[in-house]
């Protein structure tokens, strides 16, 4: 009897140590996955995988807009296209990752997904969407790349997320140069700068800077993927209901526009998601330095792709392009040797 107790005993024991190990297997495997996200590569990597993606969206958006005959000044219908791209967006995101985990995302913590679906996606887009229908695909790639700097300003003296020092001052007006380039002297037949265009761009990129702060914050006790794909249906949601409220209209009645708005919704869904994973692990300047690549994508695949934005490419192009690259760069070096 004695014997038999001690045999169950042990393996007990047994039982406990082998759950140990598991649990010290998952830990370490947690621990190798955590280290591998904090990599410069692997950051430089994925967050050029987000930046080609988010450079595509500026002529895909023009190119759905004369898709589904949106004029410049057709705003409810504008706000309407942008709240249907994120609504389908977040059901990606959710769907996708849902299936992966087997088993169901529920939504959670209600306030940081309204937070972060006013500033990524409602306020974000909206001044978005409407500043594209005024303004080139262009111009609009190189202004959003002032969104780099502004992240590193807002999180070093509203979130105090970042410690500014000289050379990132440098590094940000260099960057900021390279917008005011080619908002003053304009661009060969893209027109003066105007507040609805250029302006409402810039307005985009404020709201993108506080998303990554909050981002940044949320992620110390929330599921990032859960926030992403959440905050995308309900500010998609919201700006589709804002659109049709205003009198929006979006017929979609081709496969080519089907095809336009998935692949735009997969752009959000797969950029965002990766982004935000990439800010859960490193600092804000860490990961949005490489935004530079936004512009270069942008102004790169609007030439190509947009009638008659190839001819924009000129010596102003060129010089902001430049002096917005170098900008991020010597911000990139700081925070190399930090």
């Amino acid at each position: 009897m004695e014997k038999r107790r001690d045999t169950i005993l042990d393996d007990d024991n047994e039982n406990a140590i082998k759950l140990n190990d598991e649990d010290r297997n998952t830990i370490t495997k947690n621990k190798s996955k955590d280290k591998l996200l904090k990599k410069t590569w692997v950051v430089c990597l994925l967050a050029m995988v987000c930046c080609f993606l988010w450079g595509s969206a500026f002529p895909c958006i023009k190119t759905g807009y004369r898709m589904l005959d949106i004029k410049s000044g057709e705003y409810a219908s504008q706000i309407l296209f942008a709240g249907i791209r994120f609504a389908l967006a977040g059901i990606l995101v959710i769907v996708t990752n849902s299936i992966i985990r087997r088993k169901v995302i529920l939504p959670k913590k209600p306030g940081y997904i309204f937070t972060l679906s006013i500033f990524q996606t409602s306020g974000q887009y909206l001044f978005f969407y409407i500043g594209m229908a005024h303004t080139t695909g262009v111009r609009s790639s190189i202004i959003t790349g002032s969104g780099v700097f502004l992240a590193i300003v807002v999180a070093a003296f509203i979130f105090h997320q970042e410690k500014l020092n000289a050379t990132k001052i440098i590094g940000t007006l260099i960057g900021f140069a390279g917008v005011l380039i080619v908002n003053i002297t304009g661009i060969n037949g893209g027109g003066q700068w105007s507040f609805m265009g250029e302006g409402f761009i810039f307005l985009a990129a404020i709201s993108s800077a506080f998303s990554s702060s909050f981002i940044k914050k949320f992620s110390n006790d929330a599921d990032v993927v859960m926030l992403s794909g959440y905050q995308f249906f309900s500010g998609g949601v919201i700006l589709a209901v804002i659109g049709k409220l205003l009198g929006g209209n979006v017929v979609i009645s081709t496969p080519n526009v089907v095809i336009m708005i998935i692949y735009m919704a997969f752009i959000s869904a797969t950029a965002y998601t990766i982004w935000s994973i990439l800010l859960k692990f490193n600092t804000v300047s860490k990961v949005s330095v490489y935004k530079f690549m936004n512009p270069v994508f942008g102004v790169i695949l609007s030439a190509l792709f947009l009638p008659g934005e190839s001819s924009q490419i000129g010596g102003q192009v060129i010089v902001a392009l430049m002096f917005v690259c170098v900008g991020i760069v010597i911000v990139n070096n700081v925070q190399t040797h930090q």
